[in-house]
Order: structure tokens, then C-alpha cells, then sequence
């Protein structure tokens, strides 16, 4: 409105002014739509993306001011617009140990584990290593991982594994020391978390992980037919969740890729009804012929007095059926506290929850990120 009101000198000509300045601005929007999303994200951190837009602004008033003979007071409101903004990067609270193309990461050593240390993008805990014992699991999803891979295939055997998403590469990590031997192949999207694992959580000290950066879907695509033993799913975060991996078009590609008594086994992350959740498994069972959910015995249905409040749950899914029983003694030895539910629990728990396909996958509407909170 101001900028309409200053090109304006006649109303004869409002339509032609306010159709020229609503043309100029929607191709500004598909421009930069289209140049931050598809081009500059994937090569620049996101705060050298804002600095140099506040640098181009910057420019600019002061070539407008200049224009319009005001360059002194446009010079100065620059400089102001300058130190400010560096004021505020300098202060401002959350820093990260480094700024990949995707996320803000800081590594936490635990003050109560020597060699401990924590990943964390955006603020949320994503990954705990030990760098020196590989086989230390802190994370109770982690460990229903481990419980799950060790009940359903023998014990030390190698596996051939892939894993969608890195983070902090626990369970790959894991994976080589229990069952040496093991090949996983890790479609990590982002390289800057590879090269934190690289140069901060020893992960040299592993052998037998090859890690790719690419988008996980595309890495699907490239695994050969009944080529991999496990596929292990943990891209899901708390808040963001990358919808073209939740799909029935690419839980096919990962059925194509695992033989024939071969496992998937996925960590999703839903709080409130579980809206995601359900959907997810109910996509799953379209694909494969069995499917369970291991986690809060509360939000998975098996206690039904509670008020399901949501978190980490693991989604497993086989062609050949699941041993229940072997599988929630080995979550117990883990002390991990969930427990498993198979066939008609899960059925129900699943209810009328919509089959996600790539043509209708309204993942955030469906997820709900936080706990729900209730008046007591």
C-alpha cells in the first residue's frame, strides 16, 4: 500500500500501477522462491544466505538514497542496519559449533560419560555416540533397534544394512562392532553432519560404513532387488519430516531392496493423536506382510487408561512374521520400558488412519511435533 500510494499521481491510473507493482512482485516471489529453495539452500548456510540479502538491502537504500539526494541519511541508516545486524549474530543465544547447508549443529560432551558426546541440530538432541565403545546405546529408540535386529537375525551373524538418514551414525557404528563384518550403506542428505562425524565423533574408527550424501529416496532407487538384510529408517525428527520417505511408492522401493526374510525397521516421531504415526503403519501394512510397533505401552494402545502423549516409537515391518514374545524380552534386557504389539492390537490402534502415497501425503498436517498438554 505505502509503495502504491507513492507511484500514484492521477487515480485515473490506479489499476495500471497496482497491476504493474502486483506483477513485479509475484515474479519476485517465484524468483526468489525458486533461487533460495532450489539453488542457494543446497550450496550456502542459511546465515550467509540472510547476510548477504541484508547486504543487497543495505546496497540498495543506499543507491536509492543516493538517487534521490538523501545519501547521508541513507548512508547512516545502512551503517545502523549493519551494526545491528551484526550486534545480533554476535549475541544471540543458540550458537552453532557449525552451520551445515541444512541445520545449526553443536556437538555436547556428557559430563557424566567421558566419551560421550551428543549431536544436535537445531536444537534437538539427534544422535549419542560414544566414540570409544560403539556398542553403548543411549537412546531408547537406538535400543529397541539393537533389540529388534538381535532377536530377529542370529546373533553376530553380518549383515548387509542400509540406513536412511546419518545423524550421528550410532546404529551403523553399533552394527560394526556386534556383528563385525557388516556392510551399511548411510544416505545422509547432509554433508556437513558427515564431516562433523568425521572430524568430531572418531568415525573413522569404523570400518565397514560407507556414507553417501544424497537425498535418501534417490539412494533407494540405487539399491539392487533383495540386496540388503535391514533397512533402518531415522530421518523422522521431531519436527520436520521429509514426506517423500513416508510413502507407499518408496516403502516399495525399500521392500524391493531387503531379501526375502529381510527387516525394515523405522523411527517416527508423533505426539498428541498419532495422526502420523497411524499413517505410516497403515501405509506399511500395505506394502508388507506384517507390521508391529514397539513403544509407550500407553500410546500404542496397549494400555488403554492413559491419554497418549507421543514421542519416539519404532515401526517394524517383514514379510515373514514377527517372534513378539523373544522381541519384548530383549526390549526388557535393554530396560527400555516400551513394549511390542503385533497383528490385531495394531490393526486397531490403527484404525481408519489414510494410506500415504506420493500424489497425497499430508504429512504436517497429520503431525503433530509437541505433546499435548491437558488440564488436570
Amino acid at each position: 500500500p505505502l509503495v502504491t500510494k507513492l507511484r500514484l499521481t492521477s487515480l485515473a491510473e490506479t489499476g495500471t500501477v497496482v497491476g504493474r507493482l502486483s506483477g513485479v512482485g509475484t515474479f519476485g516471489a517465484i524468483v526468489g522462491t525458486v533461487l533460495t529453495g532450489f539453488v542457494l539452500i543446497s550450496r550456502l548456510p542459511v546465515s550467509s544466505i540472510l547476510i548477504g540479502l541484508g547486504a543487497l538491502l543495505v546496497i540498495g537504500s543506499v543507491l536509492v538514497g543516493w538517487r534521490a539526494r538523501r545519501w547521508r541519511r541513507a548512508s547512516a541508516v545502512a551503517l545502523a542496519a549493519v551494526v545491528a545486524g551484526s550486534l545480533a549474530t554476535a549475541f544471540a543465544p543458540g550458537g552453532c559449533d557449525a552451520e551445515t547447508r541444512y541445520h545449526c549443529a553443536r556437538i555436547v560432551a556428557d559430563p557424566e560419560r567421558a566419551t560421550g558426546r551428543t549431536l544436535v541440530l537445531d536444537g534437538l538432541r539427534h544422535s549419542y555416540v560414544d566414540v570409544e565403545d560403539p556398542t553403548y546405546l543411549r537412546f531408547g529408540y537406538v535400543r529397541a533397534f539393537a533389540s529388534v535386529v538381535d532377536t530377529v537375525f542370529p546373533a553376530g551373524d553380518p549383515l548387509a544394512a542400509h540406513h536412511i538418514g546419518g545423524g550421528g551414525l550410532t546404529f551403523p557404528r553399533y552394527l560394526a562392532a556386534a556383528r563385525p563384518g557388516t556392510r551399511s550403506l548411510v544416505s545422509e542428505i547432509d554433508g556437513g553432519v558427515v564431516r562433523i562425524d568425521r572430524e568430531q565423533l572418531n568415525l573413522g574408527a569404523s570400518s565397514g560404513i560407507d556414507v553417501r550424501v544424497e537425498d535418501a529416496r534417490l539412494g533407494l532407487k540405487r539399491l539392487e532387488t533383495d540386496s540388503r538384510d535391514l533397512v533402518v529408517g531415522d530421518a523422522f525428527g521431531g519436527v520436520s519430516v521429509p514426506w517423500h520417505l513416508t510413502t507407499m511408492e518408496a516403502l516399495r522401493d525399500v521392500h524391493r531392496a531387503l531379501r526375502k526374510d529381510g527387516l525394515y525397521a523405522a523411527n517416527v516421531i508423533d505426539h498428541g493423536r498419532l495422526a502420523f504415526a497411524r499413517a505410516q503403519v497403515a501405509t506399511l501394512a500395505e506394502v508388507f506382510e506384517h507390521v508391529a510397533v514397539i513403544g509407550a505401552p500407553v500410546d500404542i494402545g496397549l494400555d488403554p487408561t492413559g491419554t497418549p502423549l507421543g514421542g519416539n516409537m519404532v515401526v517394524l515391518a517383514s514379510d515373514r512374521p514377527f517372534d513378539a514374545p523373544a522381541i519384548q524380552e530383549a526390549l526388557d534386557t535393554r530396560e527400555t520400558d516400551w513394549r511390542i504389539a503385533t497383528g490385531d492390537t495394531v490393526t486397531a490402534w490403527t484404525g481408519d488412519a489414510p494410506v500415504l502415497t506420493d500424489d497425497h501425503a499430508p504429512v504436517d498436517q497429520l503431525l503433530q511435533p509437541h505433546p499435548v498438554r491437558t488440564a488436570r
